[in-house]
C-alpha cells in the first residue's frame, strides 16, 4: 500500500505538470492573414477581428468558430474606411489593430489609422448590440475619433486596449516606437476622461550603447515596443507588448513580452523586478523553426484564459493566426506556439 501511495503521488505530480502546459490549438479553415486579431464570445461562437480588408472589400474582416479549431471568414465591420478619416488621413488605404470588448451591454471596437513608420496617428471607436450578424440588433455604429497623436507628440495613436480596472474606472493603452506604450483614462461613453487628464506612461525600450541611428523621417528600431494588452490575474495587472519589428515576413523579429503591476496605471516590472518603463520585459512568445515573430496578441479571460496573436509562416513569410490557453506559474504566464 506505501509503494501504491508513492506510485500515485508520483502520477499526480506527473500529471499536474501536464496540465500546466499550455495547449495550442491545431487550426483550420479561414486562418492565413490574419493580423493583429482581438478576440470575444458571444453564445457558443467565439469572434476574431483583425487588421485590414476581408475579401469582400470590408475593414476589418470578422472570423468565426464554435470551437477555437475551425474558423471561417463571417463579414466585416466598415464597408470601407469612415469618411471622417479620409479628411484627416488621405493616405490611409486600411485600418488597423481593432480591440474589442464588452461593457455597458454593448461591444465597443477601438480601432486605429495612420500610415506606415507615421505618428500622425489616431484611435476611432465603434459600437455594437451584438456580434451576430444574423440577429436584427447588428449594426456597426461608428462613434468617429477618440484621440490622435501629431508631429512632435511623444506617442503614436494607436494598437489600442480598454481595460476596466475593477473599481469603476476604464482605460484605454496603447503606442508603438516613439516613447513607448501610454494610457488615458476614458469615460463612461468609452472617450476620453475630462476630469482625468494625465498621459500614464507604461512602458518603453532601452536605449543600446551603440544604438543604430534612425532612418529618416522614421523611429529608430530600437524603440520598437507596440500592441499592448492589459489583463487582471491574480491580484495584478499583466501588461503584454510586442517588441521589435513586425511586417517583414521571413525577416519579423516581434517577440511578446510582459510585465505586471498591482494598479492598472502601474508601475509595470518584469519577472527581475526590472521596470517596464526602464526597458524590462519578460519574455512570453518567441519564434520557432515553424513560426516567426510572434506577436499582436490579446486574451480572452475566462474559465480558460486564450491568447490570440500572429505569427509569419517560416517557409513563405505570411502570417496567420495562433492561438494558445495561458497556464500560470508562479504568477506568470506561460503561452504555446504551434510547431
Amino acid at each position: 500500500m506505501r509503494v501504491a501511495g508513492v506510485l500515485s503521488t508520483l502520477l499526480l505530480a506527473v500529471n499536474l505538470c501536464r496540465a500546466a502546459e499550455p495547449h495550442v490549438y491545431l487550426l483550420s479553415g479561414d486562418v492565413a492573414g490574419t493580423h493583429d486579431p482581438s478576440i470575444m464570445k458571444e453564445g457558443k461562437t467565439w469572434y476574431v477581428f483583425a487588421t485590414g480588408k476581408a475579401p469582400d472589400g470590408g475593414q476589418f474582416a470578422v472570423r468565426c468558430s464554435d470551437d477555437l479549431e475551425h474558423w471561417k471568414l463571417c463579414g466585416h465591420v466598415f464597408d470601407a474606411v469612415p469618411d471622417w478619416i479620409k479628411e484627416r488621413s488621405p493616405g490611409t488605404k486600411d485600418l488597423w489593430a481593432p480591440d474589442v470588448s464588452y461593457v455597458n451591454h454593448e461591444y465597443r471596437l477601438y480601432y486605429a489609422y495612420s500610415l506606415f513608420g507615421k505618428n500622425t496617428s489616431g484611435i476611432g471607436l465603434a459600437v455594437n448590440k451584438t456580434l451576430d450578424a444574423k440577429s436584427p440588433a447588428f449594426k456597426w455604429v461608428d462613434k468617429g475619433l477618440v484621440f490622435e497623436s501629431k508631429v512632435g507628440d511623444n506617442y503614436n495613436a494607436i494598437d489600442p486596449n480598454f481595460i476596466l480596472d475593477g473599481k469603476g474606472g476604464a482605460w484605454l493603452s496603447f503606442g508603438s516606437f516613439w516613447d513607448g506604450i501610454k494610457m488615458w483614462r476614458l469615460d463612461d461613453a468609452g472617450m476620453l476622461s475630462k476630469t482625468d487628464t494625465t498621459l500614464y506612461s507604461l512602458a518603453r525600450r532601452a536605449r543600446p550603447e551603440n544604438a543604430e541611428p534612425a532612418p529618416p523621417n522614421l523611429p529608430a528600431n530600437w524603440e520598437a515596443v507596440e500592441a499592448p494588452f492589459i489583463v487582471r490575474h491574480g491580484g495584478y495587472f499583466y501588461l503584454f507588448t510586442s517588441w521589435d519589428l513586425c511586417c517583414r515576413g521571413v525577416k519579423s523579429t516581434y517577440r511578446t513580452m510582459v510585465g505586471r503591476s498591482k494598479s492598472v496605471t502601474g508601475p509595470y516590472v518584469d519577472m527581475s523586478g526590472k521596470a517596464l518603463t526602464d526597458g524590462g520585459g519578460t519574455e512570453v512568445l518567441v519564434a520557432n523553426a515553424r513560426w516567426l515573430g510572434p506577436g499582436g496578441e490579446s486574451v480572452l479571460a475566462g474559465g480558460k484564459d486564450l491568447m490570440v496573436f500572429h505569427a509569419y509562416d517560416a517557409a513563405t513569410g505570411k502570417p496567420s493566426m495562433q492561438l494558445s490557453t495561458i497556464e500560470w506559474r508562479g504568477g506568470w504566464p506561460r503561452v504555446g506556439l504551434g510547431r
